[in-house]
C-alpha cells in the first residue's frame, strides 16, 4: 500500500529577542541601499541572489551571518533586500539605534534617503445605509421629465430673444415680422399693469347679482321651516291649487282676496274666481284678443273686481252676474296694480301716472298723481280713505293725500311724503290694520329691505334687512306681527315680529320658483301664495282670536269637501 509523501513542515525559528519596530517609510529607504558589515564568514555562493564578483566593488559581498549552533543546511537564504552590494554604508550600533526610534538626523545618513511622502491609503469602505420607510422622491421635472439636470434650462428673461445668429436668419427675421417683434428685444418683460375699466357696469352687475348666490344658512333643509318655541308653523301647505299660465312676472299682481271670501287670480288672458267655501271654480272673463291680465282687485265690499290690462285698459266686472259693467280707457302701457276706496279705483301704469277713476261716472278719470319716474308697481289705500301709498321701479315710495275733493280736467296731485330709501323697484307695500299711521315697504333684489315709515311725520322708524328680494306684505289683523314673501334665491315666506323685527317663522322653498303675490283670507288667518312654478298654496300662519273661531271653522269645512286630493285646478 502507497501512500502519498507528506509535505515537510517548515522549521519554526525560535527567536528569544524581540521585533525591532520600523517606520514604513524608513523600511522603504532602507530597502534602496545594500548594508555592508565587516567580513566574517564567506558568504553562500548558492544564493540566487547574490550579484557575482565581476558585478561587485573592491570590498567583498558577505551574506547575512549565520547564528552559531545552526547546521548550514538549515539556515534560510538570504533577503534580497540585505543583499550586499558596492558602495555599501557600514550600519553601526549608534545608526541602528537611530532607525529603531525612527529618529532622523539633518545631515546625516538617514537624511539623504529616498522617503516616501505618499504611502498607501486603503479606499474608504462604502457607507451602508438602512432602507427608509417610504421611497426617495423623485426630483425630475415631472413635465420635461428628460432635462439635464446639470444644465438648468429654465429660461430667464434675459435670454427670451430671438437669435438672429440662427440656423435661418431669414426665417427668423419673418418670424420677428409677424409676430410684431423686434430682434434681441425680450419676448417676456415687465410692464405697467393695464387700466382699470372706464364704466363701471360690471362691478354693478355684480352688486346686483350678488345677493342671489348670497343665500343664507341657518336651516338643516332647503324645504324646512324654523320657529320659535312659542309657535310651531307647519312647512307644509293646507290646499294646493294648480295655476296653469300664470305669468312669472315680478311687476304684475295677480292675486286677490275678497272679503266674501272668493279668491280672483289672473292665469295669463283669463280671469277666475275661486270660492273657497264651496271649492266652485269660475271663469269670469278674458283680456281682448293679443293682451294679457296684468292686475286683480276686489271692492271693499267684495262686490265689483278691477282688472287691469296689459293694453292699458282697466275693465269692471259685477261678481254677482259675473259681467263686465265698462272698460275705462286712457293708460298709454299696461296697468300693472290697482287698489280701491269706496267708488274709486285707482290704477298705476307703467308710464309712472296713477289714475283715479269714479265707476259712478261716465267721465271716470277724476284725478293723476304724477310722482314716479318708472313704472308703478304697488299701490294701496289705507282703510280710511284718507291717504294712498305707492311704490315703483324708481325705488321710490310716495304717500299721497286722499281727500281727492271737486278735480278740473288736468289737475295733478302732488305727494305728501317721498321717500328714497331703497335701492330697488318698491312692489310691497301693506298699510297696518291696528295701527293706521304705519306703512311697511320693501324693496326688490338689490335692496332686499323692509322699512316701516310713521305716515303722520314721515319718520322711518324701523328697517329690517332680508337674505332675498320682497315680493309682497302682509300684516295679521290680530298679532303685532308682519308676512314678508321672498324671491330668489330663499323663495320662502317669513314671519316677522313688531316693533323687535325678530323673526318668528321661516318656511324655506315655500315654492319650487320665487314667490311673487300674496293675499290675506278674510279671516287673517290664512295666506295664498301664487309663484312662477303655476301653484297656489294656501299657508295657515296665524291663530284666530275665540269671537272669530266660528268663521275660521266655517272656511275650513267648506274648503274641506271640494279638497280631498289636495289640489284643485283652475281652468
Amino acid at each position: 500500500m502507497s501512500y502519498a509523501p507528506k509535505t515537510p513542515a517548515r522549521h519554526q525559528r525560535s527567536r528569544s529577542e524581540a521585533k525591532t519596530p520600523l517606520t514604513p517609510s524608513l523600511i522603504t529607504g532602507l530597502n534602496s541601499f545594500s548594508l555592508a558589515t565587516p567580513a566574517k564568514s564567506r558568504g553562500d555562493t548558492t544564493n540566487p541572489f547574490i550579484s557575482s564578483s565581476k558585478h561587485m566593488s573592491s570590498s567583498r559581498p558577505v551574506g547575512r551571518p549565520v547564528s552559531s549552533g545552526r547546521p548550514k543546511s538549515c539556515s534560510r537564504p538570504s533577503s534580497p533586500a540585505k543583499r550586499p552590494s558596492s558602495g555599501g554604508i557600514n550600519v553601526t550600533h549608534t545608526l541602528q539605534r537611530q532607525a529603531s526610534a525612527g529618529v532622523i538626523r539633518k545631515g546625516g545618513i538617514e537624511s539623504r534617503m529616498d522617503v516616501v511622502t505618499r504611502d498607501y491609503v486603503p479606499p474608504p469602505k462604502p457607507e451602508v445605509r438602512r432602507s427608509k420607510s417610504q421611497p426617495s422622491r423623485d426630483t425630475r421635472d415631472r413635465f420635461i421629465t428628460t432635462r439635464d439636470t446639470t444644465e438648468d434650462l429654465t429660461a430667464k428673461l434675459d435670454f427670451l430673444t430671438l437669435n438672429p445668429q440662427g440656423a435661418s436668419p431669414g426665417h427668423t427675421a419673418r418670424l420677428a415680422a409677424a409676430t410684431g417683434v423686434s430682434l434681441n428685444s425680450r419676448v417676456l418683460s415687465y410692464h405697467e399693469p393695464p387700466p382699470s375699466a372706464s364704466s363701471d357696469l360690471l362691478s354693478e352687475q355684480r352688486e346686483l347679482v350678488r345677493p342671489l348666490y348670497a343665500r343664507p344658512g341657518s336651516l338643516p333643509t332647503s324645504t324646512s321651516s324654523s320657529s320659535n318655541k312659542s309657535r310651531k308653523i307647519s312647512s307644509q301647505p293646507e290646499r294646493v291649487l294648480d295655476a296653469p299660465g300664470i305669468l312669472d312676472d315680478f311687476y304684475l299682481n295677480l292675486l286677490s282676496w275678497s272679503s266674501l271670501n272668493v279668491l280672483a287670480v289672473a292665469l295669463e288672458g283669463s280671469t277666475y274666481m275661486w270660492k273657497a267655501e264651496s271649492g266652485d271654480v269660475v271663469h269670469l272673463g278674458d283680456a281682448p284678443e293679443g293682451s294679457y291680465v296684468s292686475s286683480v282687485d276686489f271692492s271693499n265690499d267684495g262686490q265689483f273686481l278691477g282688472v287691469g290690462i296689459g293694453s292699458g285698459e282697466v275693465e269692471l266686472w259685477d261678481l254677482e252676474t259675473q259681467t263686465k259693467l265698462r272698460t275705462m280707457t286712457g293708460h298709454s302701457t299696461q296697468v300693472a296694480c290697482l287698489s280701491w276706496n269706496k267708488h274709486i279705483l285707482s290704477s298705476g301704469c307703467g308710464d309712472g301716472s296713477i289714475w283715479h277713476h269714479d265707476v259712478r261716472l261716465a267721465r271716470h278719470k277724476v284725478g293723476e298723481l304724477t310722482g314716479h319716474q318708472g313704472e308703478v308697481c304697488g299701490l294701496k289705500w289705507r282703510e280710511d280713505g284718507e291717504l294712498l301709498a305707492s311704490g315703483g321701479n324708481d325705488n321710490v315710495v310716495n304717500v299721497w293725500d286722499g281727500r281727492i275733493g271737486d278735480v278740473a280736467p288736468g289737475t295733478r296731485g302732488t305727494a305728501r311724503w317721498t321717500k328714497r330709501n331703497h335701492t330697488a323697484a318698491v312692489k310691497a307695500i301693506a298699510w297696518c290694520p291696528w295701527q293706521p299711521s304705519l306703512l311697511a315697504s320693501g324693496g326688490g333684489t338689490n335692496d332686499a329691505t323692509v322699512h316701516i315709515w310713521n305716515t303722520t311725520t314721515g319718520a322711518r322708524l324701523h328697517s329690517l334687512v332680508t337674505p332675498s328680494q320682497i315680493t309682497s306684505l302682509q300684516w295679521s289683523p290680530h298679532k303685532k306681527e308682519f308676512l314678508t314673501t321672498h324671491g330668489y334665491p330663499t323663495n320662502a315666506v317669513m314671519i316677522h315680529a313688531y316693533p323687535s323685527l325678530e323673526r318668528v317663522a321661516e318656511i324655506r322653498d315655500a315654492h319650487d320658483s320665487r314667490v311673487l303675490w300674496s293675499a290675506i283670507g278674510p279671516g287673517g288667518d290664512v295666506v295664498v301664495t301664487g309663484a312662477g312654478d303655476e301653484n297656489l298654496k294656501f299657508w295657515r300662519v296665524w291663530d284666530v282670536p275665540k269671537e272669530r273661531k266660528s268663521k275660521a271653522k266655517e272656511f275650513k269645512e267648506g274648503g274641506r269637501g271640494s279638497t280631498k286630493s289636495g289640489i284643485l285646478a283652475i281652468r
